[in-house]
C-alpha cells in the first residue's frame, strides 16, 4: 500500500472558490469541537484512502471502495482490530459529516482480528518500588496516576481550578469521550501537591510581570471571558518549562508538561527497580483498580472514578485478580 502524501498544490481541490476537501475535514471537525489527536488521526486516514485509490476524489467512490481498503489493512498491512475501526470511523465521518453521503453497510470488510488483553498490573510493592525510583514532579504525577486512577493525558491537562483541597476531590474535565468525572485527592499527596502549586504560582507571577503568563482554553472560552487566560484558576497544574508561541494570538505561553516526560521517567523507574514486567504509565490506573477491587469496592463505584462508559471494560479487572486458575487451589499445593 502506497503511504505517498499528497502533494499541497493538489490537495484533493474543490470546485473554484470552494475549501479543499481536506480543509474541510479540518473544518468539520474543529466545528464538533473534536480534539486535535482526532483531527490528526481523521485526516492521516483520509489521506491514505486517497492514495490507496490512486488519488481518485472521494465523491466519485464509496461504500466498495472503503471495504477495499480496510481490507487491505487487515491482510496486508496486518493493522490492529483497533487500528482498522479508527480508520472505518475516520472514512464515515468524511462520507456522512464532509460529502454529506449515507454509505451502504459495509458487509464485505475483512475484519483485523482484536486480541484479548489482561492488563498489566503492579502489586502495592511494586508500584510502591517504582514510585521510590521518581522524583519531583513527575513522582507527583505518577502518585495521581495510582491514587486517583488518572489517565496519563488527564494527570497533564489538570488545572488550578480542578483540584478540591476541602473536598479531597480533582475534577477530571474533558476526559476520554469529552466526559467530566470526579475522583478523590490522595490525603498522602496533600501537602506535596500544596508545595508544588505554591511554585507553579511563583513562576506564574514572575511570568506576568513579564508580559506573559496566558495559558490555552478550552473551545472559545477565551473569546468569551478575554482575561481568564492570566487567571491563577486557568493555569495548568504541571506546566511546561519553556514556552511556545501560538498560533491564534502570537502570545508567548506555556503547554502543560508533554506526557512523553512522564512516559519516559515510568519506564526508567520499572527498569531500576527491576521489576520484570512491561509496566507502562498505564499500569498505575490499571494497577489503582485492581487495588480497590481487592479492597472490596464494588465495580459500579470504580467504574464511576475511572470513567468507563461501559461497565464491562471494568470488569477487565475481576479477570485480572481471579488469574492463576480463578482461584481455584492447585492440588500440588
Amino acid at each position: 500500500m502506497s503511504l505517498t502524501p499528497l502533494r499541497p498544490a493538489t490537495e484533493v481541490s474543490g470546485p473554484a472558490g470552494k475549501p479543499r476537501l481536506l480543509d474541510q475535514v479540518r473544518q468539520a471537525i474543529r466545528t464538533r469541537h473534536y480534539s486535535p489527536r482526532t483531527e490528526k488521526a481523521y485526516v492521516r486516514w483520509i489521506v491514505r484512502f486517497i492514495v490507496f485509490h490512486a488519488k481518485r476524489h472521494p465523491n466519485e467512490m464509496g461504500s466498495r471502495e472503503i471495504q477495499s481498503f480496510l481490507s487491505a489493512l487487515a491482510t496486508r498491512s496486518k493493522v490492529s482490530a483497533s487500528t482498522q475501526n479508527q480508520a472505518l470511523c475516520a472514512l464515515l465521518f468524511l462520507y456522512k459529516e464532509v460529502l454529506g453521503r449515507e454509505l451502504e453497510w459495509l458487509n464485505g470488510i475483512v475484519r483485523a482480528k482484536g486480541p484479548i488483553h489482561l492488563p498489566v498490573v503492579l502489586s502495592r510493592e511494586e508500584a510502591d518500588a517504582v514510585l521510590q525510583h521518581l522524583h519531583g514532579t513527575t513522582w507527583l504525577m505518577a502518585s495521581l496516576l495510582y491514587g486517583s486512577g488518572l489517565r496519563l493525558l488527564e494527570c497533564c491537562r489538570l488545572r488550578v481550578k480542578d483540584l478540591d483541597f476541602r473536598r479531597n476531590e480533582i475534577t477530571v474535565r474533558d476526559g476520554k469521550g469529552r466526559k467530566d468525572r470526579v475522583t478523590m485527592l490522595p490525603v498522602k499527596l496533600r501537602d506535596p501537591l500544596a508545595a508544588h502549586l505554591e511554585r507553579v504560582r511563583m513562576q506564574h507571577q514572575v511570568d506576568l510581570r513579564k508580559g506573559v503568563g496566558s495559558v490555552e482554553l478550552p473551545d472559545a472560552l477565551g473569546a468569551k471571558y478575554p482575561r481568564a487566560p492570566w487567571e491563577w484558576c486557568w493555569q495548568w497544574v504541571f506546566p511546561a518549562s519553556r514556552f511556545y508561541v501560538a498560533r491564534d494570538t502570537g502570545e508567548h505561553r506555556r503547554h502543560h508538561l508533554h506526557e512523553s516526560v512522564l512516559q519516559r521517567a515510568i519506564k526508567d523507574a520499572v527498569r531500576a527497580s527491576g521489576i520484570p514486567k512491561p509496566a507502562s504509565a498505564h499500569s498505575l490506573r490499571h494497577s489503582f483498580a485492581t487495588a480497590l477491587l481487592e479492597n472490596g469496592y464494588d465495580i459500579r463505584t470504580i467504574q464511576e472514578l475511572l470513567g468507563h462508559r461501559d461497565v464491562t471494560t471494568t470488569m477487565i479487572y475481576t479477570h485480572v485478580l481471579n488469574r492463576g486458575g480463578r482461584g481455584v487451589r492447585s492440588p500440588l499445593d
